[in-house]
């Protein structure tokens, strides 16, 4: 497979690198504004899934634990053999905890935000999950502006073309399939089965007003893993992006503790 990533190298090598895993249909530059946000010692990696901003599309379809030995293998690749941090931001959530079981030994700590359990979960609104069965959102700005509020909740219900802004300013889009690709690689996964075999420090991030994922969520597996710090923030789905000033500081605390 080849896969595009991005590596912004840290002054600090002794801190593992942070590994950052994506929302469905996102390019790598979606979560510009929390690398950003980060401090500038630790070292971060991200990558387009397939099919998804500038990786090709997949040759066949790919599953989360099909995947995550890719993931991996990308690490191996670039030179980072030891640990890593783990972020997993709504899908990239998923791929996350299964590479937390997967390769527990590469994952020191975990952090999952605004993501859930996958199909055995408490689910969203049916007209909030028929409009993630597509990528328009992230193809018309003004589509995305229009129902910013409806799916992502807290400040994009007043100030929508935040939205619009986070999905848009410079990502590259790949072809529709890529997306669909995705969202069939977590189609009737869930990791509720096994929550309690992520045994890493695992810090689980949600918002209060999640139409995607409701807070609930976040609430269950934090109880169900075992080593699991819950920090539930007034806003939205993608909070970590349009308000990553406020979020990172909490990361960042979380990792370093």
């Amino acid at each position: 497979r080849t896969l595009r990533v991005s590596v912004r190298p840290g002054t600090d090598e002794s801190l593992p690198p942070f590994l950052l895993m994506n929302g469905i249909g996102a390019s790598l530059e979606v979560l510009q504004p929390f690398v950003d946000e980060l401090e500038a010692r630790r070292t971060v990696i991200r990558f387009d899934v397939p099919g998804v901003g500038g990786s090709p599309r997949p040759v066949v379809p790919y599953v989360l634990a099909t995947f995550t030995p890719v993931v991996a293998g990308v690490l191996d690749r670039l030179g980072f053999g030891g640990q890593v941090d783990v972020l997993g931001l709504s899908w990239g959530g998923g791929l996350a905890q299964h590479f937390a079981v997967q390769h527990r030994r590469r994952c020191r700590k975990l952090v999952l935000v605004g993501t859930g359990t996958g199909t055995l979960m408490v689910p969203a609104d049916p007209r909030v999950l028929a409009k993630m069965l597509t990528p328009r959102r992230h193809r018309d700005p003004e589509y995305a502006r229009s129902i910013a509020g409806e799916i992502y909740g807290g400040t994009m219900r007043t100030h929508p073309e935040r939205a619009s802004r986070a999905l848009h300013s410079h990502t590259r889009l790949g072809p529709r399939r890529g997306y669909y690709y995705q969202l069939a690689a977590s189609s009737g996964w869930s990791s509720l089965p096994f929550l309690r075999l992520i045994r890493q420090p695992t810090l689980v991030v949600a918002g209060d007003d999640d139409p995607i994922v409701p807070v609930v969520n976040a609430r269950i597996m934090a109880r169900l893993i075992p080593d699991a710090t819950l920090h539930v923030y007034a806003g939205g789905h993608i909070a970590l992006v349009t308000e990553a000033h406020e979020l990172a500081p909490v990361i960042e605390g979380f990792l370093d503790s």
